[in-house]
């Protein structure tokens, strides 16, 4: 009954809406029950929940009249994602079928009942009311489970020291830096896990830029920025990870700014994360980086072979694995770079001998190995893709990022916004602030413009597939 009940209204929704939107937006949705005039759908997110009561609600409702009658109602079943790492917790959200504007702007992320006391959603604000803070910290990342060696002992050390004396140190905020891969996530939350440890009475909570990002902008649209800033002033020890995210987004560095000043002025403790240190940081405001330079900056560096032996040794220990020293050997040897490449060799090699039912040899690894090289696609640098097009261009990196509107000048930047965009994992906000101090429009320009060029002008053509051959070695 309630699947033909809602394959009904699919039928006239989808003839009103694009089709990307209805795949989207409406295929996800599963019905679940009717009872009575009431349709019960679960929805996956909580956001896709609010996006569906802001711009799909009237033709849903429409559809759910003519089904139903007049009286009909929607009720939905939220999935809440309790940031992975337990399995999702369903709940229902009650609805009327219209005149919804008294519940728009109330948070979607808790449970409509008066009587919940526990909220767990960190961006949520209840007044007065004491509630749980959800830190979002995986227990795996420990500071048992990391490795320490030459390439981290500083970094390592440094926050191990904060944990102990959150904000009581001289290293506020902890700056940690390096490469992707190299575990800056991993040890900016294992001193929020051994600060829950020691001092549990702490608040503590981790999130990515990104994140913070996406809720800021939300508490902008639902006019409660005073309450995401209020929030965020109650934070203990607060762990924002890849803050070079921020580039190019003035609103976003504002309001972390007073947040940055409001924590360290109140003794709390800061912990960042970031690709590059301080002073290489483009499209951050200079009161941000020279609030960055306050505490330490510790850098994590490609861990030697000896590390990266241990890294797999207790990676195996802990999963109750045996392998020969010379295949543990043999990997360490040839996968340097990453420490996230690393663990992946590992888990595909045991893979590999799972399925086929080999037994992990020496042979075995090298076949393996040699194809997961051949056919791992590295990720360049913005910074190595401008080098590479300026020595192609035979000009200056300099000149790359210097004002000028000289068409040749002009076309390298436009060469190297295309590559960044294609080769890296970079925002456009970050590609156009570390190339020319540009924002995402005039990269987003930079790509069409590239883009018509190679479909009408051969000799630009081939010049792209010169440098790209270049840049993937």
């Amino acid at each position: 009954m309630h699947k033909e009940v809602w394959n009904n209204c699919l039928k006239i929704i989808k003839d009103n809406v694009p089709s990307i939107s209805f795949r989207t937006w409406f295929e996800p949705i599963v019905p679940l029950r009717v009872d009575k005039n009431i349709l019960t759908i679960q929805v996956p997110s909580p956001f896709f929940y609010e996006y569906l009561e802001e711009k799909y609600i009237e033709i849903i409702s429409k559809t759910l009249r003519k089904e139903l009658g007049v009286d009909a109602k929607l009720e939905y079943s939220v999935v809440m994602d309790n940031n992975g790492y337990t399995n999702p917790n369903p709940y229902t959200v009650k609805l009327p079928a219209r005149n919804q504007s008294d519940i728009k702007n109330r948070p979607v992320s808790v449970p409509l009942n008066a009587e919940e006391n526990t909220i767990k959603n960190p961006f949520i604000i209840p007044g007065i009311k004491k509630l749980n803070i959800d830190p979002r910290l995986n227990p795996e990342n420990s500071f048992d489970n990391f490795v320490e060696g030459e390439c981290n002992r500083l970094a390592r050390s440094a926050g191990y020291a904060v944990a102990s004396n959150p904000g009581g140190t001289a290293f506020n905020p902890l700056l940690i830096y390096g490469d992707s891969g190299l575990g800056k996530t991993h040890l900016a939350q294992a001193v929020g896990i051994e600060v829950k440890d020691k001092l549990p009475e702490k608040v503590v909570l981790y999130v990515n830029a990104n994140k913070f990002q996406t809720q800021f902008v939300e508490a902008i649209r639902n006019n409660t920025r005073n309450d995401f800033l209020h929030f965020y002033q109650m934070i203990d020890v607060l762990v924002i990870d890849d803050v070079h995210e921020f580039a190019g987004k003035e609103k976003t560095q504002d309001i972390f700014f007073h947040i940055f000043n409001h924590l360290h002025q109140s003794g709390k403790q800061l912990i960042l994360t970031s690709d590059k240190p301080p002073v290489e940081l483009q499209g951050l405001e200079q009161r941000l980086l020279s609030r960055f330079k306050w505490g330490l900056s510790a850098d994590l560096q490609v861990p030697d072979f000896e590390t990266r032996i241990a890294i797999l040794k207790q990676k195996l220990y802990k999963d109750g694995i045996e392998m020969p020293d010379e295949v543990i050997e043999y990997i360490a040897t040839h996968i340097t770079d990453n420490i996230r490449e690393l663990e992946g060799a590992l888990i595909s090699l045991l893979a590999q001998s799972t399925l086929n039912r080999k037994e992990v040899t020496l042979d075995l690894a090298k076949e393996m190995i040699d194809k997961l090289i051949k056919n791992t696609k590295r990720e360049v640098s913005i910074d190595y893709i401008q080098k590479v097009v300026c020595d192609y261009f035979d000009i200056g990196v300099d000149m790359l990022q210097s004002k000028t509107r000289k068409r040749e000048i002009v076309q390298a930047r436009q060469v190297a916004m295309f590559f960044s965009k294609s080769l890296t994992k970079s925002s456009l906000a970050t590609i156009g602030s570390q190339i020319g101090g540009k924002d995402h429009a005039t990269v987003l320009h930079a790509c069409k413009t590239v883009n018509n060029l190679l479909d009408t002008d051969r000799h630009f053509k081939n010049q792209i597939e010169d440098i790209e051959k270049k840049l993937k070695f």
